[in-house]
């Protein structure tokens, strides 16, 4: 999977489309989505009909990856992570926020100039203000605020009165939270988990690509193997007949008979146990393609295996498979994420420790306007209003917007907390996660190196097996062949015949365990390399 950058205002997500290159037998393009063939289809129904489903190593591996239950549960959780960084984001959208109060108040007069018992005053106010986060820790607002003032004290020159201001807030950290690492630190940290999530989800294909090889080549070897126990079956029971028709015409002893009978009895319990094998693997591979997802009375279908084990050599070193695997593996990647992610807190919680500074700009405007009251003689003082000149709510907040009378502050602000004993745990103890992270990413890489040791190992091993297995076998062949000339010409016995055709039952066994091994440990190479996705042509595609 080509990994996205990630970035604050990205919203990833993903939807999963599977394209599978099936196995190097019987290699075909297929692609995971709602729609299915519509040939398949009716070969399924059909099929179906029989009670017999003819499946490929790569119609395998397409049906887990529509139906594992583990894969689908894995799909969910990188779209709960990429929620996640969506509401991470969600800090530095812009706010706006309206308030409203009306005021009617009375109270006595302390006051002969209120001319009145009884000061009633009458206000309207709002204020709408806009305010956001912005990513380098700090914040900033813009505000209009308005009111209507009415009030019967006695000498106001403008009554009732309107006013307006306009307000500008600008707020930065200068030393704790600052910049635009820790200022989006939520982010980031949605960001590594949910990078870590989809580096999960691909550890996950990957054990689901290997365990349904496993299962796929295990009932490969379970049906194969129950086919060479029926063919030493039908060769004893060939030579029981044989040696019936011999002691009724009296060329051979009846206690021969004895010999060839019970030979016969292993050989049917021999059967026996191949087709409870048959089952199990059977059993294990419907589980893990989930067959019932797609037809009913999925139990009762028996599952036939077309493809055949590869014979070809894979030659890889110790060398290639550790570079692959560091650069591959998923679990290795979630590691170095987790590092990256505690590194990041570790920085985080040692920026906590420093002293909170805040940098603090204001600029505002006021606007006023209002009924301009008219006194006798031209003086408040008489308290005899003549008349007024009626005003405009608008005309205050024109002088606010239009700034006519320009204020300012600035200001720092420093907080020194008595006692930070929480801050210094959060830094110990972010301090010892990214030491044990450091630690399982060393861990890792050494359990990988004995992985990869391993596997390499195991496939040059079985492939050696399978040869020397296949020389054993052609041997075999040739022995029971020899032994049956002689035994035509009254130069051997049934006990030799019956040992030579056990030898070669298990020399076919044998010849075909270790080329299912090889098999195996070819995709168990590429599950520790973390390549099995490669190999099996298996991607995930991230769609806006």
């Amino acid at each position: 999977m080509v990994r996205k950058k990630l970035k604050v205002k990205s919203r990833l997500v993903p939807i999963f489309l599977l394209f599978i290159l099936l196995s190097p037998v019987k290699r075909m393009m297929a692609v995971v989505g709602y729609a299915q063939d519509k040939a398949s289809s009716e070969l399924l129904s059909s099929q179906a009909k029989i009670n017999k489903l003819e499946l490929s190593l790569g119609d395998c591996l397409l049906k887990a990856l529509r139906n594992n239950l583990n894969l689908k549960v894995e799909m969910i959780t990188p779209q709960i992570a990429d929620k996640n960084v969506t509401l991470a984001t969600e800090k530095f959208v812009p706010s706006i926020n309206f308030n409203y109060n009306k005021q009617n108040t009375k109270t006595a007069s302390y006051s002969f100039l209120e001319a009145s018992d009884i000061v009633a005053t009458k206000q309207d106010d709002y204020t709408v203000q806009l305010s956001e986060n912005i990513p380098t820790g700090g914040s900033f607002s813009a505000s209009l605020y308005s009111y209507v003032n009415d009030s019967n004290r006695s000498f106001q020159t403008i009554n009732p009165r309107f006013g307006s201001t306009v307000r500008l807030n600008f707020s930065q950290p200068l030393l704790r939270d600052f910049g635009l690492k820790y200022g989006r630190r939520d982010i980031i940290v949605a960001g590594y988990s949910q990078e870590m999530s989809e580096e999960n989800f691909q550890k996950t294909l990957e054990e689901t690509i290997y365990n349904v090889e496993l299962a796929y080549w295990n009932l490969v070897y379970a049906r194969e193997n129950l086919n060479v126990r029926r063919q030493s079956l039908k060769l004893a029971q060939e030579l029981l007949e044989k040696n019936k028709v011999e002691i009724e015409a009296g060329t051979l002893p009846p206690i021969e008979l004895l010999t060839a009978e019970s030979e016969v009895s292993t050989r049917q319990a021999d059967i026996l146990e191949a087709e409870a094998l048959v089952k199990n693997y059977e059993d294990q591979l419907r589980v893990v393609i989930n067959l019932g997802a797609e037809m009913e009375d999925a139990k009762k279908v028996q599952i036939i295996p077309v493809d055949s084990p590869s014979v070809e050599k894979r030659e890889i070193s110790y060398e290639e498979a550790m570079n692959i695997a560091l650069q591959k593996r998923p679990d290795l990647e979630v590691i170095r994420t987790e590092l990256k992610s505690r590194e990041f807190n570790f920085g985080y919680a040692k920026n906590q420790l420093l002293p909170n500074l805040q940098f603090t700009l204001g600029y505002w405007s006021p606007g006023i306007s209002g009924d301009q009251l008219i006194y006798q003689d031209d003086n408040p003082l008489t308290g005899v209003v003549i008349g007024k000149v009626p005003g405009k709510k608008s005309d205050a907040l024109k002088d606010a917007f239009n700034f006519k009378y320009k204020n300012w502050s600035v200001g720092l602000v420093l907080t020194l907390p008595l006692s930070n004993v929480i801050t210094k745990a959060n830094y110990a103890q972010a301090k010892l996660n990214l030491e044990q992270s450091r630690l399982k990413l060393k861990n890792q890489q050494l359990q990988l190196d004995l992985e990869i040791s391993n596997a390499v190992r195991a496939v040059e091993t079985n492939y050696q097996r399978a040869l020397a297995y296949r020389t054993a076998r052609e041997l075999a062949e040739q022995k029971l062949k020899a032994e049956e000339e002689k035994f035509k010409v009254g130069m051997s016995t049934n006990y030799l015949i019956l040992q030579y055709q056990r030898d070669l039952a298990n020399a076919q066994t044998m010849e075909l365990k270790a080329l299912i091994d090889y098999n195996v440990s070819l995709a168990n190479l590429d599950r520790v390399m973390g390549a099995g996705r490669d190999r099996q042509q298996v991607s995930v595609l991230d769609l806006d």
